[in-house]
């Protein structure tokens, strides 16, 4: 029996969540690599409207500058000690590149949020809900925004602008995320909720 839940859509001021799209992951060379075309594509379109409307843009890496930081999850999936300090598969993907003040938060587990700087940023720039995109589905897009909830953050995933390198484990995820955590949308249906947010900033500025 499915449990019931309401769909919330986004409120305010929305910040957009970029996870881990960087050369490491999006680059198929890449041990930690995948054929993410169709996840890029989807997050420049979302990149596109929020600083069109200059709305807040967070990206997050991973970077790990010690030996003992996330030493247990790293003896588990080894081909993670790639993603050194200096190292192309640590850079957000080039098509994707911050803008200057588009914050890189680096993190060495599967959240966003954990042992890092992104709920302190996202409180600085008064954000009210997030649209979130990112590799991989399964991983740290499913625990960021698992933690989005618990940060509560109105959240939807972009059901276009994620991906996995297992589409079982992808399309198992996105169910069972809406199910219980966020709104797993389509593009153009976040799209819409967006530019009904800007239209709705904009009449509020012109009444002011």
């Amino acid at each position: 029996m499915d449990l019931q839940r309401n769909q919330l859509g986004l409120v305010g001021t929305p910040g957009l969540l970029l996870i881990d799209m960087i050369e490491g992951f999006t680059d198929p060379s890449c041990p930690l690599g995948s054929d993410s075309e169709r996840a890029v594509a989807a997050a420049a379109e979302l990149l596109a409207l929020f600083r069109a409307n200059h709305w807040p843009v967070f990206f997050t890496t991973v970077i790990y500058r010690q030996p003992d930081q996330a030493r247990v999850f790293r003896q588990r999936v080894p081909a993670l000690n790639v993603l050194t300090p200096g190292s192309r598969w640590v850079q957000v993907d080039s098509r994707l590149a911050p803008l200057a003040g588009e914050r890189v938060i680096e993190k060495h587990w599967a959240s966003g949020f954990f042992k890092t700087e992104l709920a302190e940023q996202l409180q600085l720039a008064a954000v009210d809900s997030l649209v979130i995109g990112g590799l991989t589905t399964s991983g740290c897009v499913r625990a960021t925004a698992v933690d989005a909830l618990q940060h509560d953050y109105y959240s939807v995933v972009v059901e276009e602008a994620v991906g996995d390198r297992n589409l079982q484990a992808h399309r198992a995820n996105l169910f069972d995320m809406h199910a219980k955590y966020v709104d797993v949308q389509s593009l153009a249906q976040t799209v819409k909720q967006l530019n009904q947010l800007a239209a709705a900033a904009g009449a509020t500025l012109e009444q002011a």
